[in-house]
């Protein structure tokens, strides 16, 4: 076996920090086994899904007090495998801003300030707007030539998805945008 100099001297610093270690009595695999237990204790585990890009890795979080205290990817998952990209490992820092809106916010029209609102208040806002839309633009029947046909639909109504959503979840957007019907459903991943 050859060997460069450059290599010997990885070598033998490698054994020598090696042996200066053993040599203080630190086991290891001991100092590994003792703070493995420690490190989530009386946390709740939970797994979720990166919302930065539409290829959906597969997270771990370990959530203490409702607090995010530890992020890793999920080794069980089929497309990271428990690897996570820069801005996947950083998302510790979303739910933990102390920036982060948490009570849905209110501008009336022409007005500059925001006014927190309640979630019904929200909900009724979003409700009203959208049977207003579709009363507004629904189209009942539509001209082919000299053929009228039965249209039943709006075209001012459209829903789109997330990298983030199921299976389950888009089945659930695509019923949602029937029933108020709307043919305009879209889906931001393009794996």
């Amino acid at each position: 076996m050859s060997m460069n100099r450059r290599q010997w001297l990885k070598l033998t610093a490698g054994m020598g920090a090696g042996l200066a270690v053993a040599d203080l009595g630190v086991n290891v695999q001991q100092v590994h086994a003792a703070t493995r237990g420690m490190k989530l204790t009386g946390t709740a585990e939970f797994t979720s899904a990166c919302n930065f890009c539409s290829c959906g890795c597969g997270m771990i979080c370990h959530v203490k007090d409702g607090k995010l205290i530890n992020l890793e990817g999920d080794p069980d998952h089929v497309i990271n495998q428990g690897s996570l990209c820069s801005k996947g490992a950083a998302m510790s820092a979303v739910p933990n801003s102390p920036q982060r809106l948490k009570k849905p916010m209110y501008r009336a029209p022409g007005s500059s300030e925001w006014k927190e609102i309640s979630w019904e208040d929200a909900y009724d806002r979003i409700a009203r707007k959208m049977k207003d839309t579709r009363d507004k633009t629904w189209k009942a029947t539509e001209m082919d030539g000299d053929k009228q046909l039965v249209a039943n639909r709006t075209d001012a109504i459209a829903f789109l998805g997330a990298a983030q959503n199921t299976n389950e979840e888009c089945y659930l957007i695509t019923k949602a945008s029937r029933l108020l019907g709307t043919v305009n459903v879209e889906h931001q991943a393009r794996l």
